[in-house]
């Protein structure tokens, strides 16, 4: 059986000021930022994503995942050391753990990268009064729940947990191909039983899924290679 995961989903926000330095000076940055990226990636999952064009308070996504949570922290560390990160802050940081979900037998163990197009992230937390409620009866809310995502087969789940790790109690991220049909998911999920018990759900980001170079590049508006 797979060993539990750590997530970690990094917002980032560069300084508008940095598109200002001189190209090199900007493309040593990246180089930098790239290393550290792909010395982590060698081994584990990582995965970049744009929020340009999607969100004003974001401009990056990296989405790592280790089963030790101090190479999470070593990565974290590496990255800082890059000229990037002098000009970039974290508006949004979000932990969790992988583990098996109480309502479903689908695996929970590690974030299966699908490599949809777009991936789609928010923090969750439901109220007190669901805890409240029967297990058996939690169990019965949840199905009807899980009937409504499986109308959406092209929408794939990625649930992890924060209870007593970060502020939320849930990270969910869907990855799909269109936003559309998220969207419809979504809207048909609030209808649900299950929905009476939400107590925040929203930052909500969009995100684009590309290679870091990519990512990095659409920061600057400079060219990509075709290969990225």
């Amino acid at each position: 059986m797979p060993e539990r995961q750590f997530v970690k989903y990094t917002f980032l926000k560069v300084d508008p000021a940095w598109r200002r330095l001189d190209p090199e000076e900007r493309a040593t940055h990246k180089r930098e930022f790239i290393a550290a990226c792909e010395d982590f990636a060698s081994e584990r999952l990582l995965r970049a994503f744009s929020l340009v064009g999607t969100r004003g308070d974001a401009d990056l996504l990296l989405l790592t995942q280790a089963v030790n949570l101090e190479r999470i922290h070593e990565f974290h560390v590496v990255l800082a050391q890059s000229g990037l990160m002098a000009w970039a802050e974290t508006p949004y940081s979000f932990l969790a753990m992988t583990k098996p979900s109480e309502y479903s037998d689908e695996s929970r163990l590690e974030v299966r990268p699908a490599h949809s197009k777009y991936l789609f992230v928010y923090p969750f937390v439901k109220t007190r009064e669901w805890y409240a409620v029967n297990p058996k009866e939690r169990w019965r809310i949840m199905q009807e729940h899980i009937r409504v995502g499986k109308e959406y087969p092209d929408v794939d789940l990625n649930t992890s947990y924060s209870f007593g790790l970060d502020d939320q109690e849930f990270v969910v991220a869907f990855e799909g191909d269109e936003p559309s049909v998220f969207l419809d998911l979504v809207q048909r999920l609030r209808t649900t039983e299950s929905s009476a018990y939400t107590k925040r759900d929203t930052p909500t980001f969009t995100c684009l899924s590309m290679s870091v170079e990519r990512a990095l590049n659409a920061l600057d508006g400079a060219a990509v290679s075709i290969t990225a």
